[in-house]
């Protein structure tokens, strides 16, 4: 059956199956006490759920509790969705994410996106473990993403009807946002780097050669998440900005080997200066740099 677009609050074309569920689920929320507006929404990637306990008047759902919302079934994805405050100001936090090779779909966060939006979030906050490709750069750094490389042969907005599909990918990580997190760090006393991600699909971690081919392509960082969020929150119209949490050395650089226990220790590990960091970036949103 053809799906004609309708118009979003924000002039944007979403089929109306979807533009019904994104509402349902935000309808939903609003009845009980997730209403905006949102200072800006969080996701945390493997291990790093962690930053919901250090909201102020929190309330909290499970995924599986909401309307179109997906069933993470990865360890170290909690699964739940979170409001309340962060560094005085109130954000929605998603602790956890459904990635692309769980279910085979790109756009498995697509709701979850939608709704940060229906709620008055105007910026988007991404956190993922990653593997290095950068010599010194080991478990541990924090390093805000400049850009991407899709080598996964995926795409979220695959089938989407509109014209909103054509989504402008230049400055995809907001510079102003990236400049935020760089006055955060700053403040925090924290080394925050800069780097390109490259995306892989996953489940497999990637191979020696794979690992070669991307830095020669460009990349710093590889990893199985983030991408298809980021071309999720353009389409709707949300800033982005991201921040790594390097895991482990990508494979077979400086005996780089990496398995999902130790990306989900090191991402423990690294969790009080990650913490530091979004808590100062969130109280300081929106104010010059």
């Amino acid at each position: 059956m053809r799906c004609f677009p309708i118009p979003s609050a924000r002039g944007i074309s979403v089929p109306p199956a979807e533009a019904a569920s994104v509402e349902a689920a935000a309808d939903f929320l609003r009845a009980r006490g997730f209403a905006g507006p949102h200072a800006c929404a969080i996701v945390t990637g493997t291990g790093l759920g962690h930053l919901a306990a250090r909201l102020e008047a929190p309330i909290a759902l499970p995924y599986v509790e909401i309307p179109g919302f997906p069933r993470p079934g990865v360890s170290g994805h909690g699964g739940t969705l979170h409001a309340g405050l962060f560094g005085g100001r109130r954000v929605l936090l998603y602790e956890g994410r459904a990635h692309a090779y769980e279910a085979g779909d790109a756009a498995i966060m697509r709701v979850p996106i939608g709704v940060a939006r229906a709620l008055g979030a105007g910026a988007l906050l991404l956190t993922n473990a990653s593997g290095s490709l950068m010599p010194g750069v080991g478990p541990g750094s924090l390093v805000a993403l400049t850009d991407h490389i899709n080598l996964s042969g995926l795409n979220p907005l695959f089938g989407e009807a509109s014209d909103a599909r054509f989504v402008p990918m230049v400055d995809a990580y907001d510079p102003a946002l990236r400049a935020g997190l760089r006055v955060a760090a700053a403040r925090c006393g924290l080394d925050l780097l800069e780097g390109i991600y490259a995306w892989f699909s996953g489940p497999s971690f990637e191979t020696p050669a794979e690992v070669r081919m991307a830095g020669r392509l460009g990349a710093d960082l590889v990893g199985m998440s983030t991408v298809p969020e980021t071309i999720l929150a353009r389409f709707f119209g949300l800033r982005v900005a991201a921040v790594s949490v390097v895991t482990n050395m990508a494979a077979g650089l400086r005996g780089g080997d990496p398995h999902h226990a130790e990306t989900k220790a090191a991402a423990a590990a690294a969790a009080s200066d990650l913490a530091r960091l979004v808590e100062a970036f969130v109280a300081h949103l929106g104010s010059p740099p």
